[in-house]
Order: structure tokens, then sequence, then C-alpha cells
């Protein structure tokens, strides 16, 4: 089978090769699925630059769509010709989706509606997963307006929409080269982070009383918040990522007179609950008849390299996903 894979880190020009490697067969309780299209995440590149490979060889990225070819004992025969979507195809393993085969669990081969594409379903699996997750903890909390950070990015982009669609208000914060895209998927307003205040714009658009929730993309920065009144008392900030991935100083006083949540999740540990409800959170805002998917770059497999550029630089304004 056609295949992309590294045996070390480094660029991807200098470390990503195109070669045939033998059909997985699937095994007890797995299904094979032929892959249609496979998408490349940033944590795809920053694997391939700088997490060594626990492996002789990777063939990378987590998310994918096809169909499933053959099906492992104990697995349901119907299931054959199915067409699905894959989530943590390369989390703790060898063989991701950059290959015209994987085989995986059945559990994380989820059935795809035949009128969604599979370039669309690549998308999924990180950015879908996360928007969705980020979406179920909100909507436990009664905040009636959000800020959401990086609603620019693949990942902000589904929260922006999602949000808007159960009723909240979104502020959102973007480059300002972003911003339609922000105000496209339903926020009433865009703050241009490199250039403007957030704190400062939050409170003038909420006439001074704040944002009741935070979804964040960069807890570096968005811990800021925590002491200004653009945070309300009782708010949470709900976060997926960080710039810096050390220690992170926060106000513990405001945090407890403030009475603030934090809540930290990362979409390849979701539990078994927390993983089903995610997946029907996305099924129901995919079957809203509303959402919207922004594919930047569609790029053969052959061009994984590229691919791989155009998410590392920033370079790709939406996903960027392979056909195989």
């Amino acid at each position: 089978m056609k295949t992309v894979f590294y045996t070390r880190n480094g660029p991807a020009d200098s470390v990503l090769e195109f070669a045939d490697k033998p059909t997985p067969q699937p095994q007890t309780g797995e299904v094979l699925v032929k892959m249609a299209t496979s998408g490349v995440n940033p944590s795809d590149v920053k694997s391939r630059a700088g997490r060594a490979p626990a492996f002789d060889f990777v063939v990378p990225h987590s998310d994918g769509a096809g169909v499933i070819e053959a099906v492992g004992e104990g697995v349901d025969q119907s299931r054959a010709g199915e067409r699905v979507w894959i989530w943590n195809g390369q989390w703790q393993r060898q063989c991701g989706t950059a290959a015209e085969y994987i085989s995986v669990p059945e559990f994380q081969a989820v059935k795809l509606d035949d009128d969604i594409p599979f370039e669309i379903a690549a998308c999924f699996g990180i950015p879908g997963l996360t928007a969705a997750h980020a979406i179920d903890l909100l909507a436990a909390d009664n905040a009636e307006t959000v800020l959401i950070t990086g609603a620019g990015s693949a990942v902000g982009h589904y929260i922006t929409q999602m949000a808007t669609l159960m009723g909240r208000k979104v502020i959102g914060t973007a480059s300002s080269g972003k911003s339609d895209i922000v105000m496209e998927a339903g926020a009433i307003a865009c703050i241009d982070y490199k250039s403007e205040n957030i704190a400062d714009r939050v409170l003038e658009l909420t006439d001074g009383e704040g944002v009741g929730a935070v979804i964040d993309m960069d807890f570096y920065s968005t811990s800021q918040l925590i002491a200004s009144p653009a945070l309300q008392a009782k708010g949470a900030i709900y976060s997926y990522g960080s710039n810096d991935m050390g220690a992170i100083d926060v106000p513990f006083r405001d945090l407890l007179f403030k009475s603030i949540t934090l809540q930290f999740f990362l979409v390849y540990e979701l539990d078994e609950a927390e993983r089903l409800a995610a997946i029907d959170r996305l099924n129901w805002f995919m079957r809203s008849g509303q959402a919207r998917t922004r594919i930047a770059h569609t790029l053969p497999l052959e061009e994984a390299v590229k691919a791989h550029e155009l998410v590392e630089t920033g370079q790709a304004n939406g996903n960027v996903v392979l056909t195989i």
C-alpha cells in the first residue's frame, strides 16, 4: 500500500518519505479501512518535527475517512462497506491515516452519514471532537456571552458555529486576516489579538459586563483575563492548549474570590462517555444544515511535504486534507 512515513524528526522536506508498505490485516476487534482522505493537523507536524518516534518508522496523522474493507474476528460482518471517519489514528500507534489503509479498533471508525464528503470527514477527529467536547462543557453552564480565542482556526471556527447554534453570544479573537471567517461563523464581534487589548475590547463590547466563559486555545495568554473584570465572577475558562507548555503563573486570589473554574482537556484522552457525547454533539452539528467546514487545501498523498509545510507555517486559512 502507498504510505507517507518518517524514521526520524526534522523538517518535512528532509524526513517525510513516500513508499509502499505491507497492507495491515485487521486483528480481533479491528476494522480495515481503505482511506479516501487524511487530515493534517498542527499536532501531526509537531510530532514529526520534534517528538522522537517510538517505532522504527511512523505513518503520521490521526484523522481521516474512508470505507471499511474488511473486519477482524468479533466485529459484525455487516460493517464491511460502511463509510467511516477515524479518530486517534496514530495516537500511541505506529501507523496513522497517511496511507491507503489503516487497521483500527472498530470503535475508532465512526459511521459517516452518506451526504458528508470524505474531505470534510477528515476534519472531524481533532478539530471536530475538540470543538464538540468544548461545547459539551459550555452547555453545562449558563454563560450568555462567550469569548472564543483563536476563533479563526479550524477548531475555533467549529466552536464559534456550535456556540452560536446553541444561542450563545460569541466574541472571537483572531488576526485581522481571519476576522471575516469569525463573523461569518456567527460571532457578534472579532477582536484582533495582535493590535487590540482583549480585556478592554471585551468590556467595551459587553457594556462593562464581561463574559461568563472563555473557550481557549492559549492558556498562557488567556490566564491574564482571570484578574480582569472582562471575565465575570463565577466564570469559567475551558482550555485545550497553550503556546507555553511550562509553568504558568495564575492569580490565586482572583481565582478564589471570583470563584473561577479552570477546566483543561486533551482531545486524545477523552474517556468513553466524553467521546460518545462529543460524537453525538458533532453529529447534531453536522446534521443541523448550518455546519461549515473550511478546507484551505486538498492535495494528493504524494504532496504530504507541502501539506505539512502549509500547516506548520500557518499559511493554510483552514484545514489541509490529503486525498488517497
